[in-house]
């Protein structure tokens, strides 16, 4: 299905929207599996969300160890 809509992207040419529905082409595997599988990366982007916080929070007030108890207390 992707492959195909592209093919009629690009038959279309438009510059814009070509040069855009070409870029899938460099990985179409990855693309393929990004856009079919079930998995998903949403608690680990939670995680990071949470770690930034907290650094942006003791930004200048902490050192290291203040920020590992901070994040592990959590």
């Amino acid at each position: 299905m992707l492959p195909a809509w592209i093919d009629a992207v690009d038959a279309g040419q438009l510059p814009g929207l070509t040069g855009f529905a070409l870029q899938p082409l460099r990985d179409l595997d990855a693309v393929t599996a990004g856009l079919t599988l079930d998995w998903s990366s949403g608690s680990i982007k939670g995680a990071v969300n949470r770690v930034k916080k907290i650094k942006r929070q003791l930004y200048g007030r902490a050192g290291f160890e203040l920020l590992r108890k901070m994040i592990l207390l959590q």
